[in-house]
């Protein structure tokens, strides 16, 4: 039965480009038909039940059977086979390819709800799930030069993953529009790439909070080689405790920190930015998002990659913005940019896959391949995006007109090739 009806899923969808499936009974069937810039894949299932698996629950079902060596990928990659499927359900047509089961979407949505909650000591536990999973994986996988494990910005498409994202900070700073003697907070600070970026090109202190202790190590490590210790700190704190010190910043940057915060804290975040931020000060949030209305997470992501964690819509952060008078000076949406930059990541991780499979094993490295395949097509075909939203406490806190961003960020990026 579960045989039948993935064969009737297959068939109603993969129209272009094709798909062979060989069943573990031998049956072998081919999905679709060739097509300009779709790949041709070839999938092997070991057993009877990855069907069932897959029919139950489309995303997760797949995931787990692909990462326990039961779902083979013959021709082709597993970049390769999400891309192809989920090109043929584009959510700018109304595609909702990976839906699963009526009974596996309420108990998702269950799930989901009780794990929103994200309080201090959850929040800790889920960062440290996913980044104290060791620094050496990040080395592997990231830009050597500063390590941003977050969008890159393709002003060109022939830029190295480095230069996007050297691209991307000049883009975030210029926003800033930082002044000589301000202060920097930098929320969910990563290994320190934006803190030390900012302290070498401008005249600022910078202050970073994360919650990773890994992270806290490496960052306080290049923050000391980068010669900037003088004007940077690195510090392990929440941010709902940070806000209670006092302390006020000039400028206030978060750069993929925003989709660990969980939809039940959206309020609370931005209070302590507020509550932060000097009353002509600036800030900008850089965010994975949603191009439509608010959702859930999926089972996958939130049992293997971001427990705790939360896409958010526009229209969700914005209202959550409101309520503490921060204004929306200016938002950005970047579409196919973290398309590019997971592309780099997933190159590097099949460069080093030795290297990654003896870090961890072989199951992690297809969970974590499998990961990075799905995200770059929820960004080419699905319905993710991100977005950078610069907030102000004062209508005349930033130049009338954005000449000032272009400008700005015209003068940092005079080191890129031309």
């Amino acid at each position: 039965m579960s045989k039948t009806l993935l064969d009737r899923f297959l068939t109603s969808t993969v129209k272009q480009g094709r798909l062979g499936v060989v069943y573990a009974d031998g049956c072998a069937l081919t999905y679709g038909t060739a097509a300009e810039g779709l790949p041709d894949v070839v999938i092997r299932f070991t057993d009877d039940r990855v069907p069932r698996d897959i029919v139950f629950d489309p995303r997760l079902g797949a995931a787990e059977a692909f990462m326990d060596g039961r779902l083979l990928v013959e021709e082709g990659g597993i970049m390769e086979l999400v891309e192809l499927l989920r090109a043929n359900a584009p959510w700018d047509k109304g595609g909702n390819f990976g839906r699963p089961s009526t009974l596996k979407r309420l108990r998702n949505r269950a799930a989901f709800a009780l794990e929103q909650v994200n309080n201090r000591v959850g929040s800790k536990s889920n960062v440290a799930h996913h980044y104290d999973i060791g620094n050496d994986l990040y080395r592997l996988m990231l830009d050597r030069e500063h390590m941003q494990y977050s969008c890159a910005y393709w002003p060109r498409a022939d830029l190295s993953l480095g230069e996007a994202q050297e691209a991307k900070l000049a883009h975030i700073a210029a926003k800033l529009a930082l002044e000589p003697g301000d202060s920097v907070l930098d929320i969910g600070c990563g290994w320190g790439g934006m803190a030390i970026y900012l302290a070498q090109h401008f005249d600022v202190t910078v202050t970073g909070i994360t919650l990773s202790e890994e992270q806290l190590a490496l960052a306080r490590e290049r923050v000391a080689a980068a010669g900037v210790a003088d004007k940077v700190s690195i510090e392990l704190e929440d941010y709902r405790d940070f806000a209670k010190a006092g302390r006020r910043f000039d400028r206030i940057v978060s750069v993929g920190m925003f989709e660990h915060v969980g939809r039940p804290q959206f309020e609370t975040f931005f209070e302590a930015c507020a509550t932060m931020l000097a009353d002509d000060g600036v800030m900008l949030l850089h965010t994975i998002g949603r191009m439509g209305g608010p959702g859930t997470t999926d089972a996958f992501t939130r049992k293997y990659i971001f427990p705790g964690g939360y896409i958010p819509a526009l229209s969700e952060t914005v209202a959550a913005s409101e309520k503490v008078r921060l204004i929306a000076t200016d938002v950005e949406t970047l579409r196919l940019h973290y398309a590019y930059t997971l592309r780099e990541w997933y190159r590097r991780c099949l460069e080093h896959r030795e290297a990654i499979i003896a870090l961890h094993d072989e199951r992690f490295f297809r969970m974590w391949t499998f990961y990075l395949a799905g995200a770059t097509a929820a960004f080419e075909h699905g319905g993710l995006c991100n977005y950078q939203i610069q907030f102000a406490r004062s209508r005349r806190a930033l130049p009338l007109t954005r000449d000032y961003i272009a400008d700005g960020e015209r003068t940092l990026e005079t080191r890129l090739p031309a």
